[in-house]
């Protein structure tokens, strides 16, 4: 058994070596299905930008994971596929020009779309998008007002109680309801086939149903408006131009607004929807930073959301430092020099609920500079541990990074993703689908957990320590009753499990503790009779674990992981997935590609390329330090 954990241990280290950029980083793909895909399309065709080299290419890559019913999934076990991805699909082939409405993958896909119940069963977000591009009905009511950017933090809702990722979408949309602003062009298709109510769109189709309930609110936001500020006829302008300043400020060196690819095409539409003109410098620099988002998927063209590439060298560089690679090998010297380079010096909207602490920060994607997360940051830190005592600079990194980390814990002692605080209950209210993913920020068992397990293994904090005493009591308020976390960022229980698990036991908590013993046996009950683990997208969607019928190298990493960090002996389970990675490592089916990390519940889903060689890279390292030497 040691000499086939070596070798699939040096396996791993030689694919990671070879694939391995110049600047020291992994830029393994970030893959999220085809929405951004045909949202490059419809955005290029807008402006008028005639790429159309990258436009078939994204023709092709639409067309290539259209399924045989017409319909585009999310993820491989969707049952009938998803409304909304085969709705942006449709619209994006035919905008394209290179299809047509009587091409049989356009009938098919056609005829899927009414069945479901029309383009009007499509999510907000996509609806938005219509509604700018001309293709759905602006309804008279938005829930947010442009005036809402107005309103001091002090305010019981305000702007700031948004998550990043939320005002970074939220803020163009402003600008966009406010204006009511659509834009057709001489390329643009005719979607009015594709509504069962003839082409009319109400308003309590764009929003959810409790839009009326939400009024009496709204009223309440502009009179405190009008209290606070008063209501001047110049009001109104004052507002849309801080929403502008807010973008506007937020652009990265690449162009993109925060590195995201939906933030960015909604920016781009606000411009427009300000008279920018379609060639204006802003504009022309956002749409190059998207088309550098560009990626390869099996020889096809795909737009990332974002590129990953400091979270794919954050954890591949530790991954391979716990596999027996020094830290002076000149492989993880590279990459701990583009880790560097990437920490932050710029502060970020974080500061609005944490003014005290200075950045240190680590963001997610290549180009982030601004906005900082704690998992990047504790990955970060991992990786460049055993420098800092060798490296004054890293030690200067070190002491900034930790420094922020310290300061980002919640008041309920766990740990969000971006922020500090940003979990109002009221903001789930807001008539916006997806508002508890888009909108709120809260305290997670996997950034918790993962947090706690960087402060056992790689401080010399005493257990006792406010920070870990006040996160494990979160971790242990906030356990499922069947003995699972539920991981807010990843696939899904089994990833929450394994953080909570091995945050805890690297801190003090005793295996034998009833927290701890009850998830182990979770474990071992939802292990598969190949010895390993897998889980579904729809455990993300019914708030429940639900398997996926077949295991997955990632999902058997994390549970196997878990269970080794909390044992004193290789068990007959841990042997068992040990086994499974052992003998899937060379396979090659769709259980890799599976998603395992997701953005919002029923609407992004992500494949990290990186994750099939990370983890089983951790879990047999671990398993081999553990139970062989």
């Amino acid at each position: 058994m040691k000499s086939k954990v070596t070798n699939e241990i040096n396996r791993i280290i030689e694919v990671l070596k070879n694939d391995q950029s110049s600047d020291g980083s992994w830029d393994y793909p970030f893959e999220t299905g085809v929405s951004t895909d045909a949202y490059m399309i419809i955005l290029l065709r807008t402006l008028e930008i005639n790429d159309e080299k990258l436009i078939q290419a994204l023709v092709e890559r639409i067309l290539s994971r259209q399924e045989k019913n017409g319909s585009w999934k999310l993820f491989y076990d969707e049952k009938n596929g998803d409304v909304t991805a085969t709705v942006e699909a449709y619209y994006a082939l035919l905008y394209s020009g290179y299809r047509d409405k009587g091409d049989k993958e356009l009938v098919v896909a056609r005829r899927r779309i009414l069945e479901w119940g029309g383009i009007e069963k499509s999510h907000m977000l996509a609806k938005i998008m219509l509604a700018l591009t001309g293709q759905y009905k602006w309804p008279t009511f938005f829930p947010i007002p442009v005036e809402f950017i107005l309103l001091p933090v002090s305010f019981p809702i305000n702007f700031f109680d948004f998550s990043v990722y939320g005002r970074a979408n939220i803020a163009p949309m402003l600008i966009l309801a406010d204006q009511k602003f659509t834009i057709k062009t001489k390329r643009s298709p005719d979607l009015s086939n594709l509504f069962l109510s003839r082409g009319r769109a109400e308003n309590d189709e764009f929003f959810l149903d409790r839009s009326r309930e939400w009024r009496s609110f709204y009223s309440f936001i502009q009179q405190g408006i009008k209290n606070i500020i008063g209501l001047p006829e110049y009001i109104h302008t004052m507002a849309i131009q801080q929403t502008k300043k807010y973008i506007v400020d937020r652009i990265e060196p690449d162009g993109t607004f925060y590195n995201y690819f939906s933030s960015t095409f909604l920016m781009i539409f606000s411009l427009l929807a300000l008279r920018f003109p379609k060639n204006d410098p802003i504009i022309t620099k956002a749409v190059d930073g998207l088309k550098g988002m560009a990626c390869q998927i099996d020889g096809h063209t795909h737009m990332q959301f974002t590129t990953v590439n400091v979270w794919n060298t954050s954890l591949i560089n530790y991954a391979l430092q716990r596999a027996g690679i020094s830290w002076d090998d000149p492989m993880i010297q590279l990459a701990n020099d583009y880790l560097l380079s990437r920490q932050h010096y710029r502060y970020g909207d974080w500061v609005i609920h944490n003014p005290t602490n200075l950045p240190g920060g680590w963001g997610f994607s290549d180009m982030n500079t601004m906005n900082p997360d704690i998992d990047d940051t504790t990955a970060s830190l991992r990786s460049i541990t055993h420098l800092v005592r060798n490296e004054a600079v890293y030690r200067q990194a070190w002491d900034r990074g930790i420094n922020w980390i310290f300061s980002m814990q919640n008041h309920d002692g766990g740990w969000a993703a971006f922020e500090k605080n940003v979990d109002k209950e009221i903001v789930k209210l807001i008539p916006i689908e997806g508002a508890k993913y888009l909108l709120t920020d809260p305290s997670t068992a996997d950034l918790t957990g993962r947090t706690l397990e960087f402060y056992g293994n790689f401080t010399n904090l005493i257990k006792k320590h406010n920070a870990i005493k006040n996160g494990v009591n979160w971790l242990k308020n906030n356990q499922e009753k069947n003995g699972s976390w539920y991981g807010r960022w990843g696939i899904c229980y089994i990833y929450g499990t394994w953080a909570a698990i091995t945050g805890m036991v690297s801190t003090g908590v005793d295996s034998e503790h009833s927290s701890v013993q009850k998830s182990l046996k979770w474990l071992r009950n939802i292990q598969n009779p190949d010895g390993g683990w897998g889980e579904s997208c729809y455990s993300d969607i019914n708030e429940i674990y639900t398997p996926l019928g077949v295991s997955t190298l990632t999902h058997t990493a994390w549970a196997l992981d878990a269970l080794i960090a909390a044992s004193d002996k290789a068990t007959p389970e841990i042997q068992a997935g040990v086994k499974f990675i052992l003998d899937t490592s060379d396979k090659k089916d769709w259980t890799l590609s599976y998603p395992k990390g997701q953005a919002m519940a029923g609407g992004v889903y992500i494949h990290y390329h990186s994750y099939r060689y990370i983890f089983p890279l951790l879990a047999l390292s671990h398993y081999r330090k553990k139970f062989l030497e």
